[in-house]
C-alpha cells in the first residue's frame, strides 16, 4: 500500500523540513511490509477572505489530488485519539484489506474543510490542544514510521 501526506502550506528549508525528510527517508528503507514510501502533496495556503472559504477551497483542492481508491486519514484536533499501536493497527488493517494507497491529510492555519472529514476513512487526533500544521506534519510521519515499525516487529516502539 503506498503511503502519502497531503497537506496545506509548504515546509521552507529549516529544522521542520529535516525533520520531516529524515523520516520520510527512514519510512522509504522499511518497504519489507507491504507499506511503500511516504509521497507528499502540497497545496497552497487559499487567499479567500473568510476562514471557511479559505477551508471550502483548500478542501477542494486537497480532494481533488486525491486518488479515488485511496483510504484518507485525517488528523483533526476533532478525531479520535488512539495510541501507537492502535494507530499501527488502522494502517495494518487498510494494507491487508487491499488498499492500493493511503494518504493522510492535514489542514492549514483554519483547519480541515468538514467535506474532506466526511470523505475521510478515519480522523485521528494528537489531542485536543491546537497545533502549528508544520509541527503536525512532523508529528505524521513520525507516527507513521513507528507505525511501520510495530507492524514489522522492529525495536524502535517500546511500548
Amino acid at each position: 500500500m503506498r503511503l502519502g501526506i497531503i497537506c496545506v502550506g509548504r515546509l521552507k528549508a529549516g529544522p521542520e523540513r529535516e525533520i520531516y525528510a529524515r523520516y520520510a527517508e527512514r519510512i522509504a528503507a522499511l518497504r519489507r511490509i507491504g507499506l511503500d514510501g511516504l509521497d507528499l502533496k502540497e497545496i497552497d495556503e487559499s487567499k479567500a477572505k473568510s476562514p471557511a472559504e479559505r477551508m471550502a477551497r483548500e478542501g477542494e483542492e486537497m480532494l481533488s489530488l486525491l486518488p479515488s481508491d485511496s483510504a484518507l486519514i485525517v488528523f483533526d484536533e476533532r478525531g479520535k485519539a488512539a495510541d501507537s499501536a492502535a494507530f499501527a493497527g488502522f494502517i495494518g488493517r487498510e494494507r491487508d484489506a487491499g488498499r492500493k494507497a493511503a494518504w493522510f491529510a492535514i489542514g492549514g492555519s483554519e483547519g480541515l474543510d468538514a467535506v474532506v472529514r466526511a470523505r475521510a476513512t478515519a480522523v485521528f487526533s494528537f489531542g485536543a490542544m491546537t497545533l502549528p500544521h508544520q509541527l503536525v506534519r512532523i508529528l505524521a510521519a513520525e507516527q507513521i514510521y513507528r507505525a511501520m515499525t510495530i507492524l514489522s516487529g522492529h525495536p524502535y516502539h517500546r511500548a
